[in-house]
């Protein structure tokens, strides 16, 4: 990410153009490293753990004079910030308001836009803990786990801002698990899923805090009568399309929903997710044309959709515990 370090003087003490590609951050291997920093003004270290779409880091930093740091991330990424000691104010081109983020206070921010502009007061010590989500990771996190992350998940996938209202007190146990994260002994494989494990348990914890500080997220809907609408059109949609699938992507457009919305609705209308509503139905009419007679099984597989006779025939057992030639036998 390139950045830019200046004083106040708008003197520039720092310049990296680094760009890390999107793959770095998707790798299924546990990457790390490290970054050190030793200026006049103040001297800073950060080391970073990557993987599957989540980024973990500490930093730490001593600052002599009050600094500014200009930043331009082209990837769209959710961060979390747990300042463990010192203070740091944010203005992000998107969001009209300053984030200012003081000792054992946290947030949760999303920005379209790339640049983000940090002011840095002069003080002994900042000690900082990142946790950041890719934005395509982030949303499939919050697909059908809870009215506040889903309320984020849908703003992320539409490119609208996210910010928090007010500061957030870190919770004991939001500084034992960053704790237990620093301090981790495994290694290898063991250590990506430890560590994943605690990424989750991390944003688990900062939005059963904002559910339960902030009512008014609470009592928004996010679910009205007229997005239920749009969902039962859409599942008519799906199923006059049934032997072509429509996309998620062409279904949510048609039906007038964002992807995010349409598969949430799906859940919360019809208890089940949009291809699996759509496999229940095919299923159930290949029971009704198989009692009926007059129809081959590779007609049958063919007028549902199916790609092939072995894969109808495999979907029918896993759901009916018999072969359709068994079932008919009936």
């Amino acid at each position: 990410m390139p950045f830019t370090v200046k004083n106040e003087r708008k003197e520039v003490l720092f310049h990296d153009e680094t760009v890390m590609c999107p793959e770095y951050y998707q790798g299924r291997d546990l990457t790390e490293r490290h970054h050190k920093l030793d200026l006049k003004a103040g001297n800073a270290e950060f080391s970073e753990i990557c993987f599957d779409g989540v980024l973990m880091g500490f930093g730490r930093a001593s600052i002599r004079e009050k600094l500014e740091v200009e930043s331009h991330d082209t990837l769209k990424r959710v961060g979390m910030h747990f300042m463990l000691k010192g203070e740091v104010t944010a203005k992000i081109r998107s969001v009209r308001k300053t984030f200012h983020t003081r000792q054992h206070e946290h947030n949760l921010v999303y920005s379209p836009e790339p640049e983000e502009q940090v002011s840095v007061e002069k003080q002994p010590e900042i000690n900082v803990f990142a946790l950041t989500f890719l934005k395509e990771r982030f949303i499939e996190l919050a697909y059908h786990n809870g009215p506040v992350l889903e309320r984020y998940g849908e703003s992320v996938e539409l490119d609208r801002p996210v910010f928090p209202d007010h500061a957030y007190q870190m919770t004991h146990r939001m500084l034992q698990v960053i704790d237990e994260v620093k301090n981790c002994h495994f290694t290898g494989g063991l250590k990506k899923l430890f560590l994943q494990s605690k990424a989750i348990e991390l944003l688990a914890l900062q939005c059963e805090q904002i559910e339960l500080y902030d009512g008014s997220l609470q009592q928004k809907p996010v679910f009205g009568r007229s997005d239920e609408e749009k969902i039962r059109y859409a599942r008519d949609l799906l199923l006059a399309n049934a032997q072509e699938p429509l996309s998620l992507a062409d279904l949510s457009r048609q039906a007038g929903l964002n992807e995010f919305k349409l598969k949430s609705g799906f859940r919360k209308v019809f208890n089940n997710t949009v291809f699996g509503y759509l496999s229940e139905h095919r299923l159930e009419e290949a029971q009704r044309l198989i009692r009926s007679g007059n129809r081959s099984f590779t007609e049958i597989a063919d007028d549902l959709g199916y790609s092939s006779l072995q894969h109808f025939s495999h979907a029918f057992r896993k759901k009916y515990g018999c072969s359709p030639r068994d079932f008919q036998a009936r």
